[in-house]
């Protein structure tokens, strides 16, 4: 028989004395699979395309080629620059990348909207050599002059994907056409729609492409269930399920802000430690929601999917979607976060009716066939209350020594004809005697329990970042205000979601101290020119639905008080105006007679809706995979030309 191969060390990888020396310090001893593929193709000064799911050691994977091979140390001006979608996420690359070259004196910058602009200024002009960043604010640096990238020489996208998902393409070709010709990229990705093949084709000169473990790859090894919701209490349905399946720590995924917000009331009045994460949270508040989450304080966490972009919990047993995704890239995304690290995972779905076409879907494009549950019966729930009093018991007599009399004493008992008449009556007499209801007070013990610890220190050596601001201090309180109690400031200090309110604005101006979790650019101008996909499915070429006579009778809306909104996809894409206008009613609740006309082009749509709507439209409609296409939504110019 074969000996086993030992697992490579980073004796694999040509890492200079210095490099490795604080890669040991880091504690880590094995490479990943990702690490050893990437290593010398980019200190080759290669261009690669890496499909690769999170939480395989993609950070380091280009951290360690940035700081060895392609950052000069006598050169300090920006030389790298990294590219991701969250604040959040942008912090933890610096952290990782900036322990990777403690040793060699690299300078980082971490740029991010809703932090200080002057400290980022500061940091740049002070010989910032890597610079990470979410794509907004850099390039506002980039337009104000303060970020210089005439010497860049390694432009790295992660989570590609996800930042096209968040309609970033504009502000990421403006950020690739601002860099040198001569210099390479690193495009890591978990998917690969074709977005992400076509800007790697425009941006990058003959790249390579490396296929390891996608998010795609990673779901198949988690456990996939569905539970058919038929109508009536969701949340209801929810509860009952988390009753009976008891996952130690989960986060929900909502459609929706406002869902968040009540799925998560809904689980704390039933016992339960959950907080609910969207758009509409403070940075304070969401950064003392996600320390909690990640020291194992916090057992659910309910949030959208933007809200959950970047972040990386890798103790996670289970993903719920109380709303199924409208696609399955963005179900591979959400499941895959858990199962990681050789653990095993679960993801549940609540579907309904209209659900089914995303799971066949699902079916057909990642070969994931979730396995369908019934809800929990009376008879499930009965057994989970017993759980909870035999776990009650189990927890109480855990620590306590037995004696060797009572141990002879209860085998003897358990071998008695009679031995379940006389247990049933024992326990009759102990539970009996408490003033609460036993069955209650057992199962309000197992929904108090948090996950376990997970030890995650912070080392030494991982300095915070150059421009890291620190959140305020929390509050006492550990729970998020309720909805009415955000109501009532939202009446004393206006809408909590800038975001919204600055989405899309009709001319580009520098935000000084704005968030960037929204693309910036103008809309799209008839100058603009859609490059041509790589490859289109022949079904898509020809599939061109006819209108109905009453889309082709509805009058443009030329009257005061509407404004159109500009889709990057048309009919070959497969859009349809029905569609459209559904998620318009369902997601953004904008009633059919309030919608101006939706006029379907070959290769883009125009969607006409009232000024006040305009945003809540956008922020519908943007983010959607229609076609293998991600749509951008953004505010039609007056002067733009119908194609």
């Amino acid at each position: 028989m074969e000996a086993e191969k030992s697992p490579p060390t980073f004796d694999a990888i040509p890492l200079s004395p210095d490099v490795r020396a604080a890669v040991d310090a880091l504690g880590y001893v094995e490479p990943t699979p990702v690490q050893i593929a990437v290593f010398e193709p980019v200190a080759a000064g290669k261009s690669v395309v890496v499909q690769a799911r999170t939480g395989t050691g993609k950070t380091a994977a280009f951290g360690m080629p940035l700081v060895d091979r392609v950052v000069a140390r006598g050169v300090h001006k920006p030389q790298a620059l990294v590219l991701v979608p969250t604040r959040e996420l942008a912090l933890q690359v610096t952290r990782e990348v900036e322990a990777i070259g403690k040793t060699r004196g690299t300078r980082f910058a971490c740029i991010y909207g809703g932090a200080s602009m002057q400290k980022q200024i500061d940091a740049l002009s002070a010989g910032a050599q890597i610079v990470v960043g979410t794509p907004g604010r850099v390039l506002d640096h980039i337009r104000r002059g303060t970020f210089d990238t005439s010497h860049v020489k390694a432009f790295v996208l992660d989570e590609a994907d996800e930042m096209l998902s968040m309609g970033f393409a504009k502000e990421l070709n403006a950020i690739a056409d601002s860099l040198p010709k001569e210099r390479q990229g690193l495009f890591f990705s978990a998917t690969l729609p074709p977005d992400i093949l076509r800007m790697a084709e425009n941006k990058l000169r003959d790249p390579e492409l490396i296929t390891l473990s996608g998010d795609a790859i990673g779901a198949l090894e988690v456990n996939h269930f569905v539970y058919v919701v038929p109508s009536g209490d969701k949340r209801g349905a929810l509860a009952r399920v988390i009753e009976v399946e008891d996952p130690e720590s989960a986060i929900i995924f909502c459609n929706t802000k406002q869902e968040t917000e009540l799925t998560a009331e809904a689980l704390q009045s039933r016992g339960y430690d959950a907080a609910w994460l969207n758009g509409d949270l403070e940075q304070s508040e969401r950064e003392r929601i996600m320390q909690k989450t990640r020291e194992g304080k916090l057992r659910f966490l309910v949030a959208t999917d933007v809200a959950a972009r970047g972040i990386d919990i890798s103790h996670l047993t289970h993903v719920i979607n109380f709303d199924m995704p409208d696609s399955p890239e963005q179900y591979v995304h959400r499941t895959g976060r858990t199962g990681r690290a050789g653990r095993t995972g679960t993801a549940l779905s609540m579907i309904g009716p209209k659900d089914v076409g995303n799971l066949y879907l699902l079916r057909l494009t990642y070969k994931i066939k979730p396995i369908e549950k019934q809800l929990p019966s009376a008879t499930e729930m009965k057994t989970r209350e017993e759980a909870d009093i035999v776990g009650m018991f189990a927890d109480a007599y855990a620590e306590r020594a037995v004696h060797p009399d009572d141990a002879a004493l209860t085998r003897r008992l358990l071998t008695h004809p009679a031995a379940e008449s006389i247990v049933a009556g024992l326990l009759r007499d102990h539970l009996g005697a408490r003033k609460e209801d036993p069955k209650t007070v057992a199962a309000e013990a197992r929904r108090a329990k948090n996950p376990r610890p997970v030890a995650t220190p912070e080392r030494p050596d991982r300095a915070k970042p150059l421009t890291q601001t620190m959140p305020a201090q929390p509050p006492a309180s550990t729970t998020p205000p309720t909805r009415r109690e955000k109501k009532k400031n939202e009446d004393q200090r206006g809408s909590p979601d800038p975001r919204l309110a600055t989405a899309q604005p009709a001319r580009w101006k520098p935000p000084v101290e704005a968030d960037d979790d929204v693309p910036i650019l103008p809309g799209y101008t008839e100058e603009a020119d859609e490059p041509e996909p790589l490859t289109l499915k022949k079904q898509q070429e020809k599939a061109s639905p006819p209108k109905t006579e009453k889309e082709e009778a509805r009058p443009e809306p030329e009257e005061p008080g509407f404004s159109r909104i500009f889709l990057n996809i048309g009919r070959r894409d497969g859009a349809r105006a029905q569609d459209l206008q559904q998620v318009l009613t369902d997601v953004a609740g904008i009633a059919r007679h309030d919608t101006g006309r939706i006029r379907v082009r070959d290769r883009v749509t125009f969607v006409s809706v009232r000024d006040a709507d305009l945003t809540k439209a956008i922020a519908a409609l943007g983010g959607r995979v229609i076609g293998g296409r991600t749509v951008v939504a953004e505010p039609a110019k007056a002067r733009t030309k119908e194609l």
